[in-house]
């Protein structure tokens, strides 16, 4: 496959991607072209993309992580714009992983009432999930993703040869993603469950990314449908946040990995989801990602931070649940009590 149309932009795939980046430079003419990338993608990414590139460009650094994901650092690469005397003709070009598209975009549609921006991701998370779908954004006050807006890239570039510069942590990372969509959709869920472990290859990755672009396409606001999408997230998020200034902070994946779970075992209480299946989605994703030892004096804090979720209504908890594989349940009250069983059922 070499590209995915979506309604606004297309998704382009290897070697092809850089032709219509080259392309789409020379006939939009822009005035300067940047290039924003944290300390990871600058050392591994950068040098390789240069020499792609039919342009001079110019370099935005940040700091790498999620802890980074905040106010400060956009107020640093609005200030490199403005040093830079970036203009709405400016082009930003985002290389990196799920922080740097979700930052990038953010910085380039609120800088000067918006400038065009592209997202080449680096990371197997930011391919399958962060780079699709037009959501910017950044954490507030140590919750995600509290900030954003909606915001097509002009074109996102999906090149694999970026891969091979990943930690194994970061590729299962990409992976819960993976393994989520193949629960919402149940096109791969028995694929990747025979293989036992870690498992993905070019087909998985495209299937992945077309089964979260045909649900952005049918609902780009997140109304409905793409609701379906925040499996494992209510819980996962608040894991996330909960983490995110301690020592064991945890990545993106294993906090959704954790999330899914639980969230299997409130599907089954509420929806009665096969209790088997919810075994299956255990044991496999426990297979892939360490059990973190959560702490029942924790419980209330976590929860309480699930209180800022954004599908929240009237300070109702709202989840995203299932019913079957591929058959999802949006917009679901959960008790706290319901919440605190499912911690167990993963502790157990």
């Amino acid at each position: 496959m070499k590209e995915i149309n979506t309604k606004t932009y297309k998704i382009v795939f290897g070697k092809f991607g850089y032709s219509h980046l080259n392309s789409l430079i020379e006939n939009n003419k822009y005035s300067k072209v940047s290039v924003l990338v944290d300390f990871n993608t600058e050392k591994f990414c950068l040098d390789v993309f240069k020499k792609i590139i039919n342009r001079e460009i110019s370099i935005i650094k940040i700091n790498s992580g999620e802890e980074f994901k905040n106010l400060g650092t956009v107020t640093k690469i609005w200030n490199e714009m403005t040093t830079q005397n970036l203009d709405r003709k400016s082009l930003l070009i985002n290389l990196g992983g799920g922080v740097i598209t979700d930052m990038g975009g953010f910085a380039a549609n609120t800088f000067k009432r918006g400038i065009d921006f592209i997202n080449i991701p680096t990371t197997l998370l930011s391919m399958v999930d962060a780079s699709v779908g037009s959501k910017t954004g950044i954490n507030f006050n140590n919750l995600k993703n509290q900030i954003g807006t909606f915001a097509d890239p002009k074109l996102v570039i999906i090149d694999e040869q970026y891969l091979q510069t990943l930690s194994e942590r970061e590729v299962k990372s990409g992976y819960a993603e993976i393994f989520k969509h193949s629960l919402i959709s149940a096109s791969i869920f028995n694929l990747l469950i025979e293989n036992h472990q870690l498992y993905y290859n070019e087909e998985i990755i495209n299937n992945s990314i077309q089964i979260k672009n045909k649900i952005v396409a049918d609902d780009k606001f997140e109304q409905n449908i793409r609701k379906n999408l925040n499996f494992g997230h209510t819980i996962g998020h608040a894991l996330e946040s909960h983490y995110l200034n301690k020592e064991n902070k945890l990545t993106h994946g294993e906090a959704i990995a954790i999330g899914m779970i639980c969230e299997s075992f409130i599907s089954n209480k509420i929806f009665d989801l096969d209790l088997e299946l919810v075994k299956k989605i255990k044991n496999h994703l426990l297979r892939i990602f360490p059990k973190v030892n959560l702490h029942d004096e924790n419980y209330e804090e976590i929860i309480k931070l699930m209180s800022f979720d954004k599908k929240n209504h009237l300070d109702k908890l709202k989840f995203v649940l299932l019913k079957d594989l591929g058959l999802v349940k949006i917009d679901t009250e959960v008790s706290e009590n319901l919440i605190k069983e499912s911690f167990d059922f993963y502790l157990s």
